[in-house]
């Protein structure tokens, strides 16, 4: 550690043109790949290896995905809290007349099973069309509709009083609300993501235009005085991402400005023995480089990510998401080292040390606390690569690779560019001393020398406070909600939000969610099916599941034979029947035993070879896969219990051989957080773990003192704690964007709490007592951590101001967390050096290790006032 500080301090000083050469040279070298970044969205980097995960990529790639039917939702209000009269049919007229008239008009999806349009009125309707007359009254269109559900089938009419409202009499054929379905092909995608493979004509894009403009017009029709009709569709919340990128773009550049402003505060140069002009320009420099160091480090970050990627090494699959964390996570720990160096070259320049001299001085003293911050910081983080997830894996990786560049480019390009500058004004006679030792005579080391008193008065009723309060942090953590909800990310305000509250209030959730059920292994044998059977009828009463009467609402290869059977149906098919009683197909379309089922589906694909291809796969030796579709209203809450209900359904099937898996965009998501969040306590573990082993080698190399690696991890880990624990408070979720707190606490509050000791091993050799040190620790060294955190905190505080529930919450507990960091590291830590200070002392020895500390240090260690000799 020492050598490589040496190192880089050496080169800083004795060559810091060639070092800025070569600094810049990298840097346009991993600009060049930094340009072939590509951020990926999606859930796959968390749950990789996840079978409901693996199960969608199988469904595309046996079935297709050229198309899938899109359901755009309606819900008709009234004015009497009662849309089943007269009037609440002429609504439902009207939106039907509108869709028709519409471009969706050819994009609608009708199927023998059902028609393209349904409404709550539909049994209504049908006996309209079959001759009923027109009801003149709204108690006569009750009692029409009565006799209509009683004559209808029982699947039909229940899934018509299904689409009313959960206030419904069905007695009094009333309800408050109603819902029509529309269906519609939307258009699908190659599975390549190739942007070049989507058909021109179904273009997603279009798609979406066009159903924002249908819906405008659903909204504007010339319903009955009082009635509204309100249209929701998955693709019209999503339909606003540009705005949401845009907003994200503007929310950083508010965050950097900030930064900018409060840096000019921090750096500011009082002008004493310099004029106004040199002090505003030494402060905007200082400024300016720290910025550009970070914008380089981020730079190099992706540069190298890209190397270690997929086109290359393939160390690392892609830049997902979670990754998108690791560049603010940089801003801190940039701003963090750049107070620091800055801060100590002021200090040690404004005593009489030349240019040369008091840069290098400020390396070998801050650098030492910098190399093992960033060495505990990028370790803690490389203890990801034993992580399940290949997201977190990416992370830790990519993370750690900007730690160091961090590192590297304060120590070398920050370095270099202050003394190039500063020889010219040593030179000139023009370097002012005296304004640059005014730094520590400011208002945040004042106010952080003052809170020193909790150190020197009450440490033993601090540490108690702080464990106290990390003992309700632990217990907020047990009650800290897990919830991924996609609305969250939904820009506000939004129009059809208060739509989609209503259809989770009235209509359990609404008809839009669809969970697929996989089936794979030797389908044709009568074994399989009829246990496939079997399991279609178990899922009927499954909770979640949308159920006519007592069969599940689904459509599948069950479904299909039944139609391609039905001697009154349009698609009735006399092959089809033929091999059904070559298998002995009975009522309930299970087979005789030993019955040769791949006949029976050979029938079918002939008979219906597009229909059968979506339901069940022909490899060329047989029929290996089968794939349900099953309308679900579980939502993301019940998505957990949905998914273990369907396992249990389909027991019978896997226990004849074929796997069964049942997956949706909910369950997906499920999966997801679960996956993250257990993953996130044993990273956690090890991470903590990792970087407490660190830090107790090197103390103990260092000072021969391990105890101090564990005191200075210990308010590190209070921090996650308290910062869960007011998570819980609160009422925010654990979800993917909080779920990277922990790593900001470990990442910004492990080089904090070193700072501390650091600089407090060396006050403790400067000062005779252990007051005078703590005063002296708290007041330079905390000045620039209390900078270094209010800078970040403000900066990435105004994304409270953004219109995305996560991105809220994100800034908000970033805030905090920072916050919490810097109080742990001024407030909790000295308090625990000062502890174990009295105890060294109690034994009879000296607290610090003399000659060690000054070895660690090349042999540089001050002694301003007598040294230690109490």
């Amino acid at each position: 550690m020492k050598t490589l500080v040496r190192s880089l301090a050496g080169l800083a000083t004795r060559a810091p043109a060639y070092v800025l050469v070569a600094v810049i040279a990298l840097t346009v070298v991993f600009g060049a790949f930094s340009s072939q970044v590509e951020i990926t969205d999606g859930n796959e980097g968390f749950a990789p290896d996840a079978p409901e995960l693996l199960a969608q990529d199988r469904i595309s790639e046996l079935f297709g995905d050229e198309s899938a039917v899109s359901v755009l939702q309606v819900i008709v209000a009234g004015p009497s809290g009662d849309v089943v009269t007269v009037d609440g049919l002429a609504a439902v007229e009207t939106v039907t007349q509108v869709v028709a008239g519409s471009g969706l008009a050819s994009l609608l999806s009708e199927s023998p099973e059902r028609p393209a349009v349904v409404s709550f009125l539909s049994p209504l309707q049908e006996a309209l069309q079959q001759g009923a007359p027109l009801p003149a009254s709204d108690a006569e269109l009750k009692e029409l509709y009565g006799q209509a559900l009683e004559q209808a089938p029982p699947e039909f009419s229940g899934f018509a009083t299904s689409l009313l409202s959960d206030d419904k009499d069905l007695d009094a054929a009333a309800a408050g609300k109603g819902l029509m379905l529309v269906f519609i092909d939307a258009p699908g995608f190659d599975e390549t993501g190739d942007p070049d493979a989507v058909d021109p004509a179904s273009d997603f894009e279009d798609f979406t235009d066009l159903e924002e403009q249908v819906a405008a017009e659903i909204r504007a029709a010339p319903l009955p005085d009082g009635y509204s009709a309100q249209p929701f569709s998955i693709e019209l919340i999503f339909a606003t991402g540009d705005e949401f990128q845009t907003e994200i773009q503007r929310l950083f550049g508010f965050a950097a400005l900030i930064i900018v402003v409060i840096l000019l505060f921090v750096f500011w140069l009082h002008p004493r023995g310099t004029s106004r002009l040199g002090a505003l320009r030494r402060t905007g420099a200082d400024v300016l480089l720290t910025m550009a160091t970070i914008f380089m480090a981020i730079t190099w970050m992706n540069g190298v990510g890209v190397l270690l990627g997929p086109s290359y090494l393939d160390l690392i699959d892609d830049f997902g998401p979670m990754n998108q964390i690791i560049p603010i996570l940089l801003i801190g720990l940039g701003v963090d080292y750049a107070i620091h160096l800055t801060s100590r070259y002021r200090e040690e320049v404004s005593e009489g040390a030349s240019v040369n001299a008091g840069m290098e001085r400020a390396l070998r003293t801050v650098g030492i606390a910098l190399v093992l911050a960033t060495v505990t910081t990028a370790v803690g983080f490389l203890t990801n690569l034993v992580s399940p997830i290949p997201a977190l894996k990416d992370f830790g990786l990519l993370a750690a690779v900007g730690i160091a560049a961090s590192f590297v480019l304060m120590l070398t390009f920050v370095a270099s560019v202050r003394i190039l500058l500063d020889r010219r004004a040593e030179r000139g006679d023009r370097l002012p001393r005296a304004a640059m030792g005014s730094t520590g005579d400011r208002l945040l080391p004042q106010v952080m020398e003052r809170t020193s008193f909790l150190a020197e008065r009450m440490p033993v009723a601090t540490v108690i406070i702080a464990l106290l309060l990390s003992g309700l942090g632990a217990y907020g953590v047990t009650q800290l909600e897990t919830k991924f909800s996609f609305t969250d990310f939904v820009p506000r305000p939004n129009d059809l939000l208060p739509t989609f509250d209503t259809l989770v209030e009235e209509f359990g959730g609404g008809f839009g969610e669809t969970t697929q059920v996989l089936v794979e292994g030797d389908v044709a044998t009568a074994e399989a099916h009829n246990a496939f059977v079997e399991a279609i009828e178990n899922a009927g009463t499954v909770d979640g599941v949308v159920s006519f009467g007592d069969q599940a609402a689904r459509q599948g290869p069950l479904e299909l034979l039944g139609t391609l059977l039905d001697e009154n149906g349009a698609r009735f098919s006399p092959p089809v029947a033929d091999a059904a009683r070559a298998a002995g197909v009975g009522p309930d379309l299970r087979v005789a035993p030993g019955a040769d089922v791949g006949a029976l589906y050979a029938a079918m694909a002939a008979a219906a070879p597009e229909d059968t291809a979506q339901v069940l796969h022909d490899s060329g030796d047989g029929f290996d896969a089968a794939l349900v579709d099953i309308t679900t209203q579980a939502g993301e809450g019940g998505a957990a219990d949905l998914a273990a209900g369907l396992r249990d359904a389909f027991a019978p099937v896997t226990t004849v051989g074929p796997s069964a898996i049942a997956t949706s965009d909910e369950i997906v998501n499920d999966v997801v957080i679960t996956s993250l969040r257990e993953s996130q306590v044993s990273s956690l573990a090890i991470t903590v773990l990792a970087a407490m082993l660190l830090l107790v080698v090197n103390f103990w190399v260092e000072s021969r003192r391990p105890l101090l690696g564990v005191i200075t991890i210990l308010p590190v880990v209070m921090v996650m704690l308290w910062s869960f624990g007011i998570m819980a408070a609160v009422g925010i979720p654990f979800g993917p964007v909080t779920a990277t707190i922990s790593a900001l606490a470990i990442g910004i509050g492990v080089p904090y709490t070193i700072h501390i000791t650091h600089r407090f091993q060396e006050d403790r050799l400067r000062f005779a007592t252990t007051e005078r040190a703590i005063r002296s620790t708290t007041k330079n060294t905390g000045g620039a951590l209390a900078g270094s955190a209010l800078t970040t905190m403000a900066g990435f505080g105004i994304l409270v101001t953004a219109s995305t529930v996560p991105f809220q919450q994100f800034g908000f507990v970033t805030a905090y967390t920072i916050g919490l960091a810097m109080a742990a590291a001024v407030l909790v830590l000295p308090s625990m050096l000062v502890l174990w200070d009295r105890w060294h002392k109690r034994r009879g020895e000296p607290t610090v290790d003399a000659h060690a500390v000054e070895q660690a240090l090349d042999g540089h260690a001050p002694a301003r006032e007598p040294v230690y000799d109490e």
